[in-house]
Protein backbone atom coordinates (compact mmCIF):
# COMPACT_ATOMS: atom_id res chain seq x y z
CA UNK A 1 0.00 0.00 0.00
CA UNK A 2 1.16 3.10 -0.94
CA UNK A 3 2.01 5.95 1.96
CA UNK A 4 0.89 9.73 1.70
CA UNK A 5 3.68 11.42 0.99
CA UNK A 6 5.25 15.19 2.74
CA UNK A 7 2.73 17.88 1.10
CA UNK A 8 0.58 15.53 -0.51
CA UNK A 9 -3.44 15.83 0.49
CA UNK A 10 -5.73 12.93 0.75
CA UNK A 11 -7.14 13.48 -2.69
CA UNK A 12 -3.55 13.53 -4.75
CA UNK A 13 -2.64 10.76 -2.92
CA UNK A 14 -5.75 8.36 -3.78
CA UNK A 15 -5.05 9.28 -7.27
CA UNK A 16 -1.55 8.72 -7.19
CA UNK A 17 -1.97 5.34 -5.75
CA UNK A 18 -4.50 4.50 -8.45
CA UNK A 19 -2.20 5.44 -11.39
CA UNK A 20 0.39 3.35 -9.59
CA UNK A 21 -2.04 0.53 -9.41
CA UNK A 22 -2.93 0.87 -13.22
CA UNK A 23 0.90 0.97 -13.69
CA UNK A 24 2.61 -2.07 -16.22
CA UNK A 25 4.05 -4.51 -14.22
CA UNK A 26 6.92 -3.06 -14.63
CA UNK A 27 7.02 -0.28 -13.74
CA UNK A 28 5.30 -0.81 -10.01
CA UNK A 29 7.88 -3.37 -9.89
CA UNK A 30 10.56 -0.90 -9.74
CA UNK A 31 13.38 -1.11 -6.77
CA UNK A 32 13.24 0.97 -3.63
CA UNK A 33 16.20 0.53 -2.28
CA UNK A 34 19.85 -0.48 -3.72
CA UNK A 35 19.19 -3.92 -1.91
CA UNK A 36 16.38 -4.92 -3.95
CA UNK A 37 18.39 -3.79 -7.20
CA UNK A 38 19.51 -6.20 -9.61
CA UNK A 39 22.64 -6.03 -11.97
CA UNK A 40 25.50 -3.65 -12.42
CA UNK A 41 27.47 -5.26 -9.56
CA UNK A 42 30.38 -3.19 -10.86
CA UNK A 43 28.75 -0.02 -10.29
CA UNK A 44 27.00 -0.63 -7.13
CA UNK A 45 28.00 -3.74 -5.46
CA UNK A 46 29.25 -3.32 -1.94
CA UNK A 47 32.14 -1.40 -2.02
CA UNK A 48 31.86 -0.18 -5.28
CA UNK A 49 32.56 4.00 -6.56
CA UNK A 50 28.81 4.37 -7.25
CA UNK A 51 27.33 2.69 -4.30
CA UNK A 52 29.68 4.47 -1.74
CA UNK A 53 28.71 7.68 -3.33
CA UNK A 54 24.96 6.97 -3.13
CA UNK A 55 25.07 6.11 0.67
CA UNK A 56 27.93 9.02 1.21
CA UNK A 57 25.00 11.88 -0.67
CA UNK A 58 28.01 12.89 -2.23
CA UNK A 59 27.29 12.30 -5.88
CA UNK A 60 29.22 13.55 -8.96
CA UNK A 61 27.58 14.71 -12.71
CA UNK A 62 27.18 11.23 -14.59
CA UNK A 63 25.51 9.83 -17.43
CA UNK A 64 24.12 6.28 -17.12
CA UNK A 65 24.99 4.90 -20.35
CA UNK A 66 23.71 1.29 -20.82
CA UNK A 67 20.86 -0.87 -23.23
CA UNK A 68 17.50 -0.76 -22.51
CA UNK A 69 15.89 -2.09 -19.58
CA UNK A 70 18.95 -2.47 -17.65
CA UNK A 71 17.97 -0.49 -14.91
CA UNK A 72 19.39 3.72 -16.13
CA UNK A 73 15.89 5.61 -14.91
CA UNK A 74 15.65 2.96 -11.53
CA UNK A 75 19.03 3.61 -10.51
CA UNK A 76 18.42 7.43 -11.35
CA UNK A 77 15.36 6.84 -8.86
CA UNK A 78 17.20 5.10 -5.81
CA UNK A 79 19.48 7.75 -5.87
CA UNK A 80 16.58 10.36 -5.88
CA UNK A 81 15.36 8.27 -2.22
CA UNK A 82 18.57 8.12 -1.06
CA UNK A 83 19.83 11.91 -1.58
CA UNK A 84 18.75 15.05 0.87
CA UNK A 85 18.72 17.26 -2.47
CA UNK A 86 15.95 18.05 -4.42
CA UNK A 87 14.92 15.72 -7.16
CA UNK A 88 13.78 17.26 -10.74
CA UNK A 89 13.36 15.30 -13.73
CA UNK A 90 12.98 16.29 -17.43
CA UNK A 91 12.65 13.79 -20.24
CA UNK A 92 14.67 14.83 -23.82
CA UNK A 93 11.89 13.61 -25.20
CA UNK A 94 9.31 16.20 -24.08
CA UNK A 95 11.32 19.07 -22.99
CA UNK A 96 12.89 21.98 -24.42
CA UNK A 97 15.27 24.81 -23.05
CA UNK A 98 12.57 26.70 -21.31
CA UNK A 99 11.58 23.45 -19.40
CA UNK A 100 15.63 23.16 -18.77
CA UNK A 101 15.77 27.00 -17.63
CA UNK A 102 13.06 26.87 -15.86
CA UNK A 103 14.72 23.73 -13.63
CA UNK A 104 17.65 25.49 -13.18
CA UNK A 105 16.13 28.70 -12.19
CA UNK A 106 14.53 26.50 -9.33
CA UNK A 107 17.74 25.03 -8.19
CA UNK A 108 19.69 28.45 -7.70
CA UNK A 109 16.59 29.91 -5.79
CA UNK A 110 16.09 26.21 -3.84
CA UNK A 111 20.30 26.81 -3.33
CA UNK A 112 20.04 30.45 -2.34
CA UNK A 113 17.36 30.05 -0.31
CA UNK A 114 17.79 26.77 2.31
CA UNK A 115 21.06 25.53 1.08
CA UNK A 116 19.87 22.31 -0.61
CA UNK A 117 21.06 20.74 -3.49
CA UNK A 118 18.97 19.99 -6.76
CA UNK A 119 19.92 16.75 -8.63
CA UNK A 120 18.35 17.48 -12.61
CA UNK A 121 17.67 14.27 -13.64
CA UNK A 122 17.65 14.33 -18.12
CA UNK A 123 16.77 10.83 -19.55
CA UNK A 124 17.19 9.66 -22.97
CA UNK A 125 20.06 12.72 -22.98
CA UNK A 126 20.99 12.19 -26.38
CA UNK A 127 17.91 13.01 -27.95
CA UNK A 128 18.94 17.03 -26.74
CA UNK A 129 20.64 19.01 -28.94
CA UNK A 130 23.87 20.88 -28.79
CA UNK A 131 21.87 24.53 -27.72
CA UNK A 132 20.28 22.45 -25.00
CA UNK A 133 23.17 20.47 -23.49
CA UNK A 134 24.94 24.17 -24.00
CA UNK A 135 21.89 25.39 -21.42
CA UNK A 136 22.97 23.07 -18.40
CA UNK A 137 26.31 23.15 -19.19
CA UNK A 138 27.14 26.02 -16.98
CA UNK A 139 25.25 25.07 -14.14
CA UNK A 140 26.97 21.72 -13.66
CA UNK A 141 29.97 23.58 -14.09
CA UNK A 142 29.08 25.75 -11.00
CA UNK A 143 27.42 23.50 -8.95
CA UNK A 144 23.99 25.20 -9.30
CA UNK A 145 22.67 21.19 -10.48
CA UNK A 146 24.09 17.95 -10.33
CA UNK A 147 23.50 16.13 -13.81
CA UNK A 148 22.16 12.62 -14.14
CA UNK A 149 21.59 11.68 -17.24
CA UNK A 150 20.69 8.37 -18.68
CA UNK A 151 21.03 7.55 -22.36
CA UNK A 152 20.96 4.08 -25.13
CA UNK A 153 23.68 5.75 -27.25
CA UNK A 154 27.54 6.18 -26.78
CA UNK A 155 27.58 9.39 -24.86
CA UNK A 156 31.37 9.98 -26.81
CA UNK A 157 29.15 10.27 -30.03
CA UNK A 158 25.78 12.03 -28.56
CA UNK A 159 26.82 14.55 -25.58
CA UNK A 160 28.59 17.71 -26.23
CA UNK A 161 32.83 17.04 -25.05
CA UNK A 162 32.40 20.13 -22.79
CA UNK A 163 29.02 18.13 -20.61
CA UNK A 164 30.88 15.48 -20.69
CA UNK A 165 34.29 16.63 -19.34
CA UNK A 166 32.38 17.98 -16.30
CA UNK A 167 30.26 13.79 -15.83
CA UNK A 168 31.40 10.58 -14.70
CA UNK A 169 30.40 8.19 -17.08
CA UNK A 170 28.78 4.60 -15.33
CA UNK A 171 28.16 2.01 -18.47
CA UNK A 172 25.23 -0.24 -17.11
CA UNK A 173 25.52 -4.00 -18.99
CA UNK A 174 22.64 -5.60 -19.76
CA UNK A 175 20.98 -8.01 -17.12
CA UNK A 176 22.11 -11.33 -17.14
CA UNK A 177 19.69 -14.49 -17.76
CA UNK A 178 19.85 -15.25 -13.82
CA UNK A 179 19.25 -11.25 -12.83
CA UNK A 180 16.12 -11.59 -15.31
CA UNK A 181 15.44 -14.92 -13.76
CA UNK A 182 15.00 -13.15 -10.38
CA UNK A 183 12.83 -10.58 -11.48
CA UNK A 184 10.64 -12.47 -12.76
CA UNK A 185 10.02 -15.04 -10.19
CA UNK A 186 10.31 -12.28 -7.81
CA UNK A 187 6.90 -10.43 -9.81
CA UNK A 188 4.88 -13.74 -9.70
CA UNK A 189 5.05 -13.57 -5.82
CA UNK A 190 4.58 -10.10 -4.84
CA UNK A 191 1.17 -9.13 -4.35
CA UNK A 192 1.51 -5.67 -3.97
CA UNK A 193 3.38 -4.78 -7.21
CA UNK A 194 3.82 -7.50 -9.08
CA UNK A 195 1.41 -10.66 -10.58
CA UNK A 196 0.88 -12.18 -7.32
CA UNK A 197 -2.78 -11.68 -7.54
CA UNK A 198 -2.85 -13.38 -10.86
CA UNK A 199 -2.03 -17.06 -9.30
CA UNK A 200 0.49 -17.77 -12.14
CA UNK A 201 3.18 -20.32 -12.42
CA UNK A 202 5.50 -20.24 -15.51
CA UNK A 203 6.84 -23.71 -17.06
CA UNK A 204 10.87 -23.75 -17.62
CA UNK A 205 10.74 -23.86 -21.11
CA UNK A 206 8.55 -20.44 -20.86
CA UNK A 207 10.63 -18.55 -18.86
CA UNK A 208 13.97 -19.76 -21.36
CA UNK A 209 11.31 -18.16 -24.25
CA UNK A 210 11.23 -15.02 -22.54
CA UNK A 211 14.93 -14.42 -21.28
CA UNK A 212 15.66 -15.67 -24.93
CA UNK A 213 13.29 -12.47 -26.19
CA UNK A 214 14.42 -10.47 -23.51
CA UNK A 215 17.93 -9.97 -24.26
CA UNK A 216 19.07 -8.51 -21.01
CA UNK A 217 15.80 -6.07 -20.97
CA UNK A 218 14.13 -6.20 -17.77
CA UNK A 219 11.25 -4.09 -18.75
CA UNK A 220 10.75 -6.47 -21.91
CA UNK A 221 10.88 -9.36 -19.46
CA UNK A 222 8.53 -8.16 -17.49
CA UNK A 223 6.30 -7.17 -19.90
CA UNK A 224 5.85 -10.41 -21.50
CA UNK A 225 5.49 -11.99 -18.36
CA UNK A 226 2.31 -9.61 -17.61
CA UNK A 227 0.76 -10.22 -20.97
CA UNK A 228 1.30 -14.19 -20.72
CA UNK A 229 -0.27 -14.42 -17.14
CA UNK A 230 -3.30 -12.00 -17.70
CA UNK A 231 -4.11 -14.17 -20.87
CA UNK A 232 -3.60 -17.69 -19.58
CA UNK A 233 -6.74 -19.38 -18.25
CA UNK A 234 -6.62 -20.43 -14.90
CA UNK A 235 -7.32 -24.52 -14.56
CA UNK A 236 -9.05 -26.26 -11.85
CA UNK A 237 -6.78 -25.07 -9.09
CA UNK A 238 -7.06 -21.49 -10.30
CA UNK A 239 -3.35 -21.49 -11.26
CA UNK A 240 -3.01 -19.26 -14.91
CA UNK A 241 0.32 -21.65 -15.93
CA UNK A 242 2.30 -20.11 -18.13
CA UNK A 243 3.19 -22.83 -20.76
CA UNK A 244 6.34 -22.22 -23.68
CA UNK A 245 3.71 -22.69 -26.70
CA UNK A 246 1.46 -19.58 -24.78
CA UNK A 247 4.43 -17.48 -24.18
CA UNK A 248 5.42 -18.07 -27.84
CA UNK A 249 1.62 -17.11 -28.96
CA UNK A 250 2.03 -14.13 -27.02
CA UNK A 251 5.62 -12.56 -27.76
CA UNK A 252 5.20 -13.84 -31.48
CA UNK A 253 3.71 -10.25 -32.32
CA UNK A 254 5.43 -8.30 -29.73
CA UNK A 255 9.15 -9.64 -30.24
CA UNK A 256 9.52 -7.46 -33.14
CA UNK A 257 8.37 -4.19 -31.20
CA UNK A 258 10.61 -5.38 -28.09
CA UNK A 259 13.81 -5.39 -31.43
CA UNK A 260 12.84 -2.00 -31.79
CA UNK A 261 12.55 -0.87 -28.59
CA UNK A 262 16.98 -2.20 -28.85
CA UNK A 263 17.11 -5.26 -28.39
CA UNK A 264 21.00 -6.57 -28.95
CA UNK A 265 21.89 -2.79 -29.91
CA UNK A 266 25.35 -3.32 -29.05
CA UNK A 267 25.80 -6.92 -29.55
CA UNK A 268 24.50 -6.28 -33.29
CA UNK A 269 26.23 -3.16 -34.30
CA UNK A 270 29.37 -5.25 -32.75
CA UNK A 271 28.44 -8.19 -35.42
CA UNK A 272 27.67 -6.03 -37.88
CA UNK A 273 30.79 -4.07 -37.83
CA UNK A 274 33.18 -7.41 -37.65
CA UNK A 275 31.15 -9.24 -39.90
CA UNK A 276 32.12 -6.50 -42.75
CA UNK A 277 36.10 -6.52 -41.28
CA UNK A 278 36.12 -10.17 -42.06
CA UNK A 279 34.80 -9.91 -45.15
CA UNK A 280 31.81 -11.65 -45.29
CA UNK A 281 29.58 -9.92 -47.00
CA UNK A 282 26.46 -12.43 -46.17
CA UNK A 283 26.80 -11.90 -42.32
CA UNK A 284 27.03 -8.14 -42.71
CA UNK A 285 23.78 -8.17 -44.63
CA UNK A 286 22.11 -10.19 -42.06
CA UNK A 287 23.04 -7.94 -39.12
CA UNK A 288 21.97 -5.13 -41.12
CA UNK A 289 18.53 -6.42 -42.02
CA UNK A 290 18.49 -6.97 -38.00
CA UNK A 291 19.26 -3.60 -37.23
CA UNK A 292 17.25 -2.01 -40.14
CA UNK A 293 13.87 -4.73 -38.73
CA UNK A 294 14.25 -4.21 -35.41
CA UNK A 295 14.13 -0.17 -35.98
CA UNK A 296 17.76 0.89 -35.42
CA UNK A 297 18.52 4.36 -36.17
CA UNK A 298 19.48 4.37 -39.63
CA UNK A 299 21.78 7.17 -39.40
CA UNK A 300 23.27 5.20 -36.61
CA UNK A 301 24.14 2.59 -38.86
CA UNK A 302 25.63 5.01 -41.54
CA UNK A 303 27.94 6.93 -39.41
CA UNK A 304 29.56 3.28 -38.67
CA UNK A 305 29.67 2.45 -42.43
CA UNK A 306 31.52 5.82 -42.52
CA UNK A 307 33.90 4.91 -39.62
CA UNK A 308 34.53 1.05 -41.17
CA UNK A 309 35.01 2.41 -44.48
CA UNK A 310 38.05 4.77 -42.71
CA UNK A 311 39.20 2.35 -40.51
CA UNK A 312 39.55 -1.12 -41.52
CA UNK A 313 39.66 -0.67 -45.38
CA UNK A 314 41.32 2.58 -45.60
CA UNK A 315 44.19 3.01 -47.85
CA UNK A 316 43.51 -0.34 -49.81
CA UNK A 317 40.49 1.00 -51.57
CA UNK A 318 39.93 4.82 -51.42
CA UNK A 319 36.93 4.61 -53.15
CA UNK A 320 34.94 2.89 -49.32
CA UNK A 321 35.19 6.35 -48.04
CA UNK A 322 33.28 8.23 -50.70
CA UNK A 323 30.72 5.47 -50.96
CA UNK A 324 30.28 4.83 -47.56
CA UNK A 325 29.36 8.67 -46.87
CA UNK A 326 27.27 8.72 -50.09
CA UNK A 327 25.57 5.92 -48.38
CA UNK A 328 25.06 8.31 -45.53
CA UNK A 329 23.81 11.23 -46.97
CA UNK A 330 21.72 8.80 -49.26
CA UNK A 331 19.79 7.64 -45.74
CA UNK A 332 19.45 11.54 -44.77
CA UNK A 333 17.95 12.57 -47.66
CA UNK A 334 15.33 9.54 -48.39
CA UNK A 335 14.99 8.10 -44.90
CA UNK A 336 13.70 5.01 -44.70
CA UNK A 337 12.86 1.89 -46.23
CA UNK A 338 14.34 2.75 -49.54
CA UNK A 339 17.29 4.60 -47.94
CA UNK A 340 18.25 0.58 -46.34
CA UNK A 341 19.60 -0.09 -50.10
CA UNK A 342 22.36 2.50 -50.33
CA UNK A 343 23.49 0.83 -46.94
CA UNK A 344 23.31 -2.74 -48.27
CA UNK A 345 25.50 -1.51 -51.30
CA UNK A 346 28.26 0.26 -49.11
CA UNK A 347 27.63 -3.04 -46.90
CA UNK A 348 28.82 -5.59 -49.64
CA UNK A 349 31.09 -2.80 -51.04
CA UNK A 350 32.96 -2.38 -47.80
CA UNK A 351 32.65 -6.17 -46.66
CA UNK A 352 34.37 -7.11 -50.62
CA UNK A 353 36.68 -4.77 -50.94
CA UNK A 354 41.05 -4.83 -49.79
CA UNK A 355 41.71 -4.38 -46.25
CA UNK A 356 44.16 -2.16 -44.51
CA UNK A 357 44.23 -0.17 -41.28
CA UNK A 358 47.17 1.57 -42.11
CA UNK A 359 45.91 5.23 -41.94
CA UNK A 360 44.47 4.03 -38.00
CA UNK A 361 47.62 2.95 -37.00
CA UNK A 362 49.35 5.64 -38.49
CA UNK A 363 47.22 8.10 -36.88
CA UNK A 364 47.70 6.32 -33.27
CA UNK A 365 51.32 6.72 -33.87
CA UNK A 366 51.10 10.20 -34.73
CA UNK A 367 48.76 11.07 -31.88
CA UNK A 368 50.64 9.03 -29.19
CA UNK A 369 54.09 11.09 -30.55
CA UNK A 370 52.23 13.77 -29.84
CA UNK A 371 51.23 13.71 -26.36
CA UNK A 372 54.11 12.27 -24.88
CA UNK A 373 56.76 13.87 -26.54
CA UNK A 374 57.82 17.58 -26.61
CA UNK A 375 56.00 19.88 -28.82
CA UNK A 376 58.61 20.70 -31.50
CA UNK A 377 58.07 23.88 -33.59
CA UNK A 378 57.75 24.32 -37.11
CA UNK A 379 60.21 24.11 -39.24
CA UNK A 380 61.03 27.41 -40.85
CA UNK A 381 60.97 26.56 -44.42
CA UNK A 382 57.53 25.43 -43.94
CA UNK A 383 55.89 28.09 -42.29
CA UNK A 384 54.15 31.03 -44.34
CA UNK A 385 55.67 34.61 -44.52
CA UNK A 386 53.07 37.24 -45.31
CA UNK A 387 55.36 40.59 -43.65
CA UNK A 388 58.67 41.65 -44.35
CA UNK A 389 59.54 40.72 -40.43
CA UNK A 390 58.77 36.93 -41.08
CA UNK A 391 61.02 36.81 -44.12
CA UNK A 392 63.54 38.21 -42.74
CA UNK A 393 63.80 35.91 -39.66
CA UNK A 394 63.59 32.97 -42.13
CA UNK A 395 60.52 32.37 -42.44
CA UNK A 396 59.37 29.94 -46.06
CA UNK A 397 63.43 30.05 -46.77
CA UNK A 398 64.66 27.19 -48.76
CA UNK A 399 61.31 26.28 -49.30
CA UNK A 400 60.73 23.57 -52.43
CA UNK A 401 58.07 23.88 -54.62
CA UNK A 402 56.86 20.21 -55.54
CA UNK A 403 55.65 20.97 -58.82
CA UNK A 404 58.85 22.77 -59.42
CA UNK A 405 60.37 19.22 -59.70
CA UNK A 406 60.86 15.95 -61.89
CA UNK A 407 57.56 13.75 -61.34
CA UNK A 408 56.55 16.64 -58.98
CA UNK A 409 59.02 15.79 -55.82
CA UNK A 410 61.58 17.52 -54.21
CA UNK A 411 62.90 15.56 -51.39
CA UNK A 412 62.52 17.89 -49.30
CA UNK A 413 62.22 16.73 -45.23
CA UNK A 414 59.20 18.00 -43.47
CA UNK A 415 59.08 17.13 -40.11
CA UNK A 416 60.65 18.61 -37.04
CA UNK A 417 64.67 17.82 -37.27
CA UNK A 418 64.14 16.01 -33.94
CA UNK A 419 61.72 13.44 -35.46
CA UNK A 420 63.54 13.23 -38.84
CA UNK A 421 63.27 10.05 -40.34
CA UNK A 422 60.06 8.83 -38.21
CA UNK A 423 57.71 6.51 -39.54
CA UNK A 424 54.48 6.51 -38.68
CA UNK A 425 52.83 5.59 -41.47
CA UNK A 426 53.93 2.04 -42.81
CA UNK A 427 51.76 0.88 -46.07
CA UNK A 428 50.23 -2.59 -46.19
CA UNK A 429 50.36 -4.49 -50.02
CA UNK A 430 46.54 -4.93 -50.64
CA UNK A 431 44.36 -3.17 -53.31
CA UNK A 432 45.28 0.30 -54.09
CA UNK A 433 47.60 0.40 -51.22
CA UNK A 434 50.01 -1.84 -52.77
CA UNK A 435 50.80 1.01 -55.59
CA UNK A 436 50.94 3.89 -53.42
CA UNK A 437 53.53 1.93 -51.01
CA UNK A 438 56.03 1.31 -54.33
CA UNK A 439 55.87 4.80 -54.87
CA UNK A 440 56.26 5.78 -51.34
CA UNK A 441 59.34 3.32 -50.97
CA UNK A 442 60.69 4.96 -53.71
CA UNK A 443 60.08 8.50 -52.18
CA UNK A 444 61.63 7.91 -48.94
CA UNK A 445 64.76 6.69 -50.63
CA UNK A 446 65.74 9.60 -52.18
CA UNK A 447 64.33 12.21 -49.37
CA UNK A 448 67.15 10.22 -47.08
CA UNK A 449 69.88 11.13 -49.25
CA UNK A 450 68.75 14.69 -49.99
CA UNK A 451 70.18 17.20 -46.65
CA UNK A 452 67.38 19.37 -44.65
CA UNK A 453 67.45 23.22 -45.30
Amino acid sequence: MRRPQRGENLFEHQGRQREEEQAPVAARMRPRTLDEFLGQEHLVGAGKVLERAIRADLLPSMILWGPPGSGKTTLALLIARASKAHFTSVSAVTSGVAELRQAVAEARERLGATGQRTILFVDEVHRFNKGQQDVILPHVENGTVTLIGATTENPSFEVNAPLLSRCRVFTLKPLTDDHLTAIVRRALIDQQRGIGGLGADIDDDALAVLLAIASGDARTALNGLEIAAQVARPNDRGVRRITKSLMEEVLQSRALRYDRAGEGHYDTISAFIKSVRASDPDAAIYWLARMIEAGEDPLFIARRIVILAAEDIGMADPQALPIAVAAQQAVRFIGLPEGAIPLAEATVYLAAAPKSNTAYMALNRALETVREGEQYPVPLHLRNAPTGLMRQMGYGRDYKYAHDYPGHFAGQGNLPPELAGTRFYEPGSEGHEAQAKARLLAWWCERSTKPSP
